[in-house]
């Protein structure tokens, strides 16, 4: 059976798992959620994710959620298809792991509050919190001066080649960079350097233009 990804185009983690899909050259069925009508919110969607959030995946008979979740699973059951995102090695692999985590635990917590009110709100026609900006913008600060140091030693979060670690932030760095918060990853150079890379990848232009 083919795979298939349930989603909203304009959703940062249904990306995340689109970005994966394209780096693996996998071909798989989109089927688009419609979540200004709840359909994510269904008894049949529910049966694919019972927090009620987009993506969800259909490979054969697993069925997964959290983009996450995701993208790991991809990136170990295609081994010999397309880029390969994760390393053998189990040293190598750990700290791929540490900056998986970092994305997930420091990065995402308010880059994607800052896209939120940045990007979402003003397509929403909904009013942006500049207080919540100031803040958030403080504490993306101080995740991207850690990224700066990392990113000096080595030209990818994880070592010395794209793997997961990097894939996962495109979808918020996508929105981040169409706002004034452009201007954190343009104050380090090592940081702006990561970020025009990865962005300028083919597979992740497919993910964002197919």
């Amino acid at each position: 059976m083919a795979i298939k990804l349930y989603g909203a185009a304009a959703s940062t983690a249904t990306l995340r798992a689109k970005a994966c899909l394209a780096e693996k050259e996998l071909d798989y069925e989109f089927v688009t959620v419609n979540m200004g009508n709840k359909e994510h919110k269904t008894p049949e969607f529910l049966t694919r994710n019972p927090f009620g959030q987009v993506p969800a995946l259909e490979d054969g008979d697993l069925k997964l959620f959290e983009s996450r979740a995701i993208t790991q699973y991809l990136a170990h059951a295609y081994p010999d298809n397309g880029t390969n995102l994760i390393i053998h090695d189990p040293k190598k692999m750990a700290i791929v792991g540490v900056w998986i985590e970092v994305e997930a635990q420091k990065f995402d917590q308010f880059g994607s509050k800052l896209a939120w009110e940045l990007a979402y709100k003003p397509m929403f026609g909904l009013i942006t919190d500049e207080a919540v900006v100031e803040e958030h913008e403080k504490k993306l600060e101080q995740v991207l001066d850690v990224y700066e140091s990392r990113l000096s030693e080595s030209k990818y979060l994880g070592g010395d080649c794209f793997t997961l670690a990097d894939l996962h932030h495109l979808p918020v760095l996508k929105y981040l960079f169409g706002t004034k918060a452009k201007r954190l990853f343009d104050a380090r150079p090592h940081v702006s350097a990561w970020a025009a890379e990865i962005q300028s990848r083919p597979a992740w232009v497919k993910a964002t233009t197919a």
